[in-house]
């Protein structure tokens, strides 16, 4: 899908003070930029942030931040983190293959992956985000029993996701190929995909999975 350029956006998102412009220095560090200790969740591909907007005004002792690589989708989540009480939000506009490079080992709790880019075509799985080389990455920022969160309304993307888990020794849990009728529902936060696809009948796939 092409997304519309948005004139200023690269402004927009240098002047915002819920955007972090300097995220590889804050490695090992981040418990300084939110002033506190509290445990650190991540969304890799926030899209318009609704979500993680919402978790992070569920849980205030949580800090949130929120990875999204294109700027013309991060600029339209601004409306989502202007609240000026949520102070346990950041977005940071990076591509997540970098993670290494601004979360120091077992820094983060909990990876949230929702509706991912399924890249179909084969030849590009290493781009899925559940691939072993991205699940590698996870592992090493996760704390000790740290988890990933996935969901997706794509079967073939969550059945390769299942596969690459199990294969590198990932423990997984709470699985369920129809998440709204399942006994996991409970608390579950909707993204705005997740909404139009649920209003529309689709089942949606989750699962938490942890090393």
């Amino acid at each position: 899908m092409r997304l519309r350029c948005i004139p200023g956006a690269t402004e927009k998102l240098e002047n915002h003070p819920k955007i972090i412009q300097d995220e590889k220095c804050l490695k090992g560090k981040w418990h300084t930029q939110f002033s506190n200790n509290h445990p650190i969740h991540i969304e890799i591909g926030m899209g318009k942030g609704q979500f993680i907007s919402t978790l992070a005004k569920q849980n205030p002792h949580v800090n949130y931040i929120g990875f999204e690589k294109f700027t013309n989708v991060l600029v339209r989540a601004l409306g989502n983190l202007d609240d000026e009480a949520m102070e346990n939000l950041y977005a940071i506009r990076m591509d997540v293959e970098e993670i290494l490079d601004v979360f120091e080992e077992g820094e983060i709790e909990r990876i949230y992956l929702n509706f991912s880019d399924p890249w179909p075509k084969d030849r590009h799985d290493k781009r899925r985000l559940t691939h072993h080389g991205f699940l590698e990455r996870y592992e090493k920022v996760l704390t000790s029993g740290g988890k990933i969160c996935f969901k997706t309304d794509n079967q073939l993307l969550f059945d390769y996701s299942l596969e690459e888990m199990e294969k590198h020794h990932w423990k997984v849990e709470k699985v369920t190929r129809d998440l709204h009728n399942s006994p996991y529902l409970e608390g579950n936060v909707m993204t705005e995909y997740e909404e139009k696809f649920v209003g529309l009948g689709m089942p949606i796939y989750r699962l938490e999975a942890f090393k």
